[in-house]
């Protein structure tokens, strides 16, 4: 064991540990003044330096910025009250609370007694009036027969006049028979426009009793359509969250019988900051987390950002949406929601990574393996700090080796040696 009761001694008992014997001879044959040069094979000019021993490790991608988190309600995805569309004596209500439901799905059924009266007396009115339009067709066609009877009549009474009047020009008729001819045929040119009069007036009299068959025909549609509307049908598929009314309940036209719900996905609203809204947008990723099952978490996605904020508080809806496997999640469930960021993920390093060496900020890298291992010095430039950590905005890739601490600060191509609590197999980064 050395011992130096100097304080040069001291110092030199320092050196002792760490250097070999032909160093420390030499150091102490050395005049006054030159004790702090360093003797060859130390790390001075005449010999190679000692390995540096450094922790080191891959850069990460990751974000300082923390996951915003909120809190919400659970509701169903969507949601539907089943209400009278007629008035009338609730009769049967077959499902209750928490039935499942099937879209277009019979749930009950009012009194129809007066409807269907109603009904029946509208097709008795329709009947007759579909009589009254045969009737009426079948006067136009006759009203069509006496024109074709009067054209002819026409035609043949102007043929004998214009022969009469012939015969009365050659002298071998009187002329007042000739003109009795005439007189004929513009009687018989009368009786043809009357009767083709007649045919537009019928033509008219069945497009009238046709049109009222065709009112009469909404009449017993509409009918029709108030008788049905005593079947109560669900209104979409789901689940029975309220029921409004019991079987002998007399409804009036909108009273509420019963309230279904969309298990299929549920959503959560929650208040978000203005001043936050730049940092989501529709579809974006979430996780929520419920009270009602600890220790799990549902993967959703925003599906409504709403255009309108609150003027007081500067808040906007948001709406997410999980998925609800096996309809385990009902409505009315604390949620906290937790946002993942927009930014892209930057290098993150520990703070002892960065150095700074001739002026700027650095980050030694590692190049070579073994014995040959060097420190090289890489420029960064740096973000955020928070917790100990920076980001490096550029200067360092993900997936590149850097010494996080070394036990001595580095110059670029130093000899390095990687600690054992380096990441890698055998404490070394390959």
């Amino acid at each position: 064991m050395w011992y130096f009761p100097s304080p040069m001694g001291a110092r030199i008992g320092r050196l002792a540990g760490g250097a070999c014997a032909t160093g420390l001879l030499w150091l102490l044959l050395q005049p006054a003044g030159t004790w702090a040069q360093r003797p060859p094979g130390v790390g001075g000019q005449g010999g190679e330096a000692r390995p540096v021993a450094v922790d080191v490790a891959r850069a990460q991608a990751g974000s300082l910025e923390a996951d915003l988190r909120y809190t919400g309600t659970t509701q169903p995805l969507r949601q539907a009250t089943l209400r009278t569309r007629t008035e009338g004596l609730l009769l049967e209500l077959s499902v209750d609370v928490g039935d499942a439901v099937t879209q277009g799905q019979v749930l009950g059924q009012l009194d129809a007694t007066l409807l269907q009266a109603a009904l029946i007396q509208a097709q008795a009115q329709l009947a007759a009036q579909e009589s009254q339009v045969a009737q009426a067709q079948a006067q136009l066609s006759q009203a069509r027969t006496q024109v074709e009877q009067a054209r002819v009549s026409w035609m043949q009474q102007q043929a004998d006049a214009e022969r009469l009047q012939q015969l009365a020009r050659a002298g071998a008729v009187p002329a007042q028979q000739a003109e009795q001819a005439r007189t004929a045929a513009r009687t018989a040119e009368q009786a043809l426009r009357s009767a083709e009069e007649q045919v537009l007036t019928q033509e008219q009299a069945v497009l009238a009793a046709q049109r009222q068959v065709e009112a009469q025909r909404s009449v017993v549609a509409q009918a029709q359509e108030r008788l049905s509307y005593t079947q109560l049908l669900a209104p979409l598929s789901g689940v029975v969250l309220v029921r409004h009314a019991d079987p002998g309940t007399f409804l009036n036209s909108g009273a509420d019988v019963l309230t279904v719900a969309d298990f299929s996905q549920v959503k959560v609203e929650f208040p978000l900051s203005e001043l936050e809204l730049g940092r989501v947008q529709v579809g974006q990723a979430v996780q929520v987390q419920l009270d009602a099952f600890p220790g799990q978490s549902f993967p959703g996605q925003i599906r409504r950002i709403s255009p309108a904020a609150d003027p007081q508080a500067r808040l906007v809806p948001i709406e997410v949406v999980i998925s609800n496997p096996g309809g385990r999640i009902g409505s009315g469930l604390l949620a906290r929601v937790q946002l993942g960021l927009l930014e892209n993920p930057r290098v993150i390093v520990p703070e002892s990574a960065v150095q700074q060496y001739q002026g700027s900020a650095v980050v030694f890298g590692v190049e070579g393996q073994g014995e040959s291992a060097r420190a090289v010095a890489r420029p960064v430039q740096l973000g955020q700090r928070r917790d100990g950590q920076v980001e490096v905005l550029s200067g360092l890739e993900v997936g590149e080796p850097f010494v996080v601490r070394s036990s001595t600060p580095l110059r670029d191509g130093q000899p390095v040696q990687q600690s054992v609590i380096s990441e890698g197999q055998g404490g070394a980064i390959p």
